[in-house]
């Protein structure tokens, strides 16, 4: 079980890393999918900031400190909730496995590290 755990949270890290580091960048398709969803391109730095608080807290919680793995992975499953719902609401769905992908991590880790 912590094999699966430890695989499930380094993926969830390094994907949620790199896309926080995208959204820094200011990457294109950033920029393009968060204006498709009507979201403030001023915005865009402090999701990032979320994201890569969430992959700190999944990789503090792999090393030894649980409580803060179970509740980033709990403030990642709201984020990309939220970003589910942004998706909905503007009716992009053409590339909504990003974000759906994103929240089955999340979810995928939280459950993992509650049942650890």
């Amino acid at each position: 079980m912590f094999t699966a755990y430890a695989i499930t949270t380094v993926v969830t890290v390094l994907a949620n890393a790199g896309i926080a580091a995208a959204d820094l960048l200011g990457a294109g398709f950033v920029l393009a999918n968060s204006a498709e969803v009507g979201l403030p391109r001023t915005w865009i730095p402090w999701l990032a900031l979320l994201k890569a608080a969430g992959a700190a807290g999944l990789l503090l919680g792999l090393l030894g400190v649980p409580v803060v793995g179970v509740a980033a992975a709990t403030g990642l499953v709201l984020f990309y909730l939220g970003a589910v719902a942004a998706h909905i609401r503007a009716r992009v769905y053409y590339n909504f496995a990003f974000p759906g992908g994103y929240l089955a991590l999340a979810v995928a880790s939280f459950v993992l590290a509650v049942t650890r």
